[in-house]
């Protein structure tokens, strides 16, 4: 996944040190979602299924909004 285009979430920024990536377009292609630690591009990938990575989505802006 080390070609992979990676996404930073919109709610990271340069002063935090909690920053999720996300790759759409394996997302897109494999039906399943990388997620990494965007301050550790060499370290593990979480995969999660498309419809769990959905979920927890919308279960996190009910959440915060």
């Amino acid at each position: 996944m080390s070609h992979a285009e990676w996404v930073t979430s919109s709610y990271s920024n340069d002063y935090s040190d909690a920053c999720v990536a996300w790759a759409p377009g394996i997302a897109a292609a494999t039906g399943v979602v990388p997620v990494r630690d965007s301050k550790v591009p060499d370290g593990p990938v979480l995969s999660v299924p498309s419809g769990s990575w959905d979920a927890f989505l919308r279960d996190l802006t009910r959440r915060t909004a």
